[in-house]
């Protein structure tokens, strides 16, 4: 079985050079480079099957993620998924999805850089930048996108008591299971913070997948509490020197 990259995005956004941000012209083209290589998409699901071993891809694989929830991944990423029938993953801050819920999810002609965006989380504006509930089971409806817990308000989990902690993971579970109807078993650490008592304290919540920020591939058999990610530049280019490398050193 081969190892399976599982890359990593927060914006897509046409903002060239902005912090943590692919722009859609070269999302769409390394999208569409990965299924002209014959890359088979794998959900968060599919990925924790290959790597157990109960369920293994056959040929190339690889797992797309989305940190955060934002609202320019549904109008920039999403329909590139749907064109090429894409599956992938989003990690939801699910405080910041009740907080746009309530507020009215908007829809803005243009969307806004990344520190912009945060300014807009602090001030209270999370539905100017962030996905709404409603939109989030759109998206699940649609059977690309699946839906895991970024924990409830995106604090450092590393800087949290073990009380704090267990409710963030516990509280975001329990979020996702009442609007999605269904249980989630994923995690993504917040800014990729996370020590052994954090892990512990993720297997105590229901958790049996952690997604890191720790650099490299997904090979078979690797620590599930432990999945490693390639944060991905804004260059199709990149994203082919990146994978050959990764693939065939």
């Amino acid at each position: 079985m081969n190892p399976v990259p599982v890359l990593l995005y927060h914006h897509i956004a046409p903002h060239p050079g902005d912090t943590v941000t692919v722009t859609p012209e070269v999302f769409a083209s390394q999208m569409q480079w990965l299924s002209d290589e014959g890359y088979g998409f794998l959900s968060a699901g599919e990925l924790l099957g290959h790597v157990a071993g109960t369920s293994p891809a056959e040929g190339k694989s690889v797992a797309i993620t989305f940190d955060d929830g934002w609202l320019d991944n549904y109008l920039h990423a999403y329909p590139v998924m749907q064109r090429l029938g894409i599956k992938a993953t989003m990690f939801v801050i699910t405080a910041r999805a009740d907080a746009a819920s309530l507020a009215g999810c908007r829809f803005p002609a243009e969307v806004p850089c990344h520190e912009t965006a945060k300014g807009f989380i602090r001030a209270g504006e999370a539905e100017r930048v962030v996905l709404d509930w409603q939109t989030i089971r759109a998206m699940a409806a649609g059977g690309l996108m699946s839906f895991h817990s970024h924990t409830l308000s995106h604090r450092r989990s590393v800087d949290l008591s073990e009380e704090e902690l267990l409710f963030e993971l516990a509280e975001s579970k329990k979020t996702l299971q009442r609007e999605l109807g269904r249980e989630s078993d994923c995690l993504c650490w917040p800014y990729g913070s996370f020590n052994e008592q954090c892990m512990e304290i993720a297997r105590r919540a229901g958790y049996q997948a952690l997604f890191t920020t720790i650099d490299g591939l997904c090979p078979p058999a690797s620590d599930l509490m432990r999945i490693n990610r390639i944060e991905v530049a804004d260059s199709l280019e990149w994203l082919r020197m990146r994978l050959a490398t990764a693939l065939f050193n």
